[in-house]
């Protein structure tokens, strides 16, 4: 096999995030072809980029050898070929897509094809950057979308000095893994750190500036109130990129459809990370993207791992709001940084929410600021969500991953204490 350039490759993997870096670290010599001009990083804690706690050097990942700022345009299974915008073509044996997600840009007015002056995504390093750049003590900001990326970024800002407001179209912050009342505890530290938060609030669309460049000046809310913003951080979620395999005629749904080989419908590629549906799931986790190029690597070595889905634990720290300059005004909270609790640990993992004939065992101590709660389904531990102390979340985790039948001896409270009952 020849290509234009003379270049033939045994694995070439499209994409340079966590689960390209790490199928290359665990791959001899593939391939990896990467749209963004950075080296490989860790996009878990961007949100301590932008809060100055890390510089970007930090977070990169292990050295790979990345055609960097090359973006692939279009893959030819016919003849295993992938045509590059810088003009070049690749010859492969196997092809990887690892092409992540794109965030989600909410359908609202004042939003179009070009995001206004001061609307920033929050979903690569330069975005991070972008923002970070145009934060200083005392603008404001509006962090739209209330799931663990907002949270991150509306404590990031605070902590920078930015007068913060976190809209939630939900009953509650981080729905997907939070019961009510530890999203109320976290709920409570992000006030402490002077973000302003509101829940159930349905934005309408951006006010901005008139002319050749608008800038946004507003927050408009379906109930006429208007959050005003120097700053808006839209961060709705995300969404697979699953441009590249629709045009080749791979199958996709909500992702690109894999098997247990991460194999697509074409047995030559394979897809890993926030592109892959696997068994009707698209994970958009960090540590399923990890698994999964584990799993490929093993396979393309000529082994017979199977990928049979992440159980997967949310981890979330909030420094402590001692040092974090609140700015004058900044809305419920502001002014409490002084007297507020120390750091919060949180971590959240399977079904936080029973269903009828579950049981549920809950500890709460106000006075440390500790939250647990698990929720037990027959004989198994079904999920669930530890605040403050986290003693315990290795044990429980580990019950949790294995999914094995608790001990039938073993009383249920002990699952939440700190050795986990074991």
């Amino acid at each position: 096999m020849r290509t234009q350039s003379g270049n033939t490759a045994r694995v070439v993997v499209i994409g340079a995030g966590m689960a390209g870096a790490r199928l290359a670290a665990r791959v001899p010599g593939v391939t990896v072809i990467g749209e963004e001009e950075h080296a490989p990083y860790n996009r878990v804690l961007l949100a301590e980029v932008l809060a100055g706690r890390y510089e970007p050097d930090v977070i990169a990942l292990p050295p790979a050898d990345v055609r960097r700022g090359v973006r692939v345009v279009r893959i030819d299974r016919s003849d295993r070929l992938v045509h590059c915008d810088d003009g070049s073509v690749i010859g492969y044996e196997r092809l990887v897509l690892a092409t992540g997600s794109n965030p989600v840009l909410p359908p609202l007015r004042g939003i179009g094809r070009t995001l206004p002056d001061g609307v920033h995504p929050f979903r690569t390093l330069d975005d991070c950057l972008a923002l970070r750049a145009a934060v200083r003590p005392g603008v404001r900001a509006v962090v739209i979308g209330g799931g663990l990326l907002g949270v991150s970024a509306a404590r990031a800002l605070a902590e920078c000095g930015a007068q913060v407001v976190l809209a939630q179209q939900g009953e509650h912050l981080m729905e997907r893994q939070l019961d009510a009342e530890a999203a109320g505890l976290l709920r409570r530290h992000l006030e402490a750190l002077g973000v302003e938060v509101h829940t159930e609030c349905r934005v309408r669309g951006l006010r901005c500036t008139d002319g050749a460049t608008p800038a946004v000046r507003a927050v408009e809310l379906a109930d006429g109130y208007e959050l005003e913003a120097e700053i808006t951080v839209l961060a709705c979620g995300v969404r697979p990129r699953t441009g590249l395999a629709q045009a080749a005629g791979l199958e996709v749904r909500k992702g690109v459809v894999v098997d247990d080989e991460l194999r697509t419908s074409d047995p030559y590629i394979h897809a890993v990370g926030d592109c892959a549906e696997h068994r009707g799931t698209v994970y958009g986790l960090a540590g399923a993207a990890l698994e999964q190029a584990d799993v490929l690597a093993g396979v393309l070595a000529g082994g017979s791992p199977r990928y049979g889905g992440t159980r997967a634990l949310t981890r979330l720290t909030l420094r402590s709001p001692a040092a974090v300059p609140v700015a004058a005004g900044a809305g419920a909270g502001a002014g409490a940084g002084a007297g507020a609790p120390g750091g919060l640990d949180l971590a959240a993992f399977g079904e936080s929410r029973p269903l009828p004939g579950d049981d549920v065992i809950r500890l709460a101590d106000a006075t440390r600021g500790a939250y647990r709660t698990v929720v037990v389904r027959g004989d198994r531990l079904a999920g669930g969500v530890l605040f403050g102390d986290l003693a315990a979340v290795g044990t429980l985790a580990r019950t949790w991953q294995d999914d094995e039948p608790l001990p039938a001896d073993m009383s249920l409270l002990h699952l939440l204490t700190n050795d986990g009952g074991f």
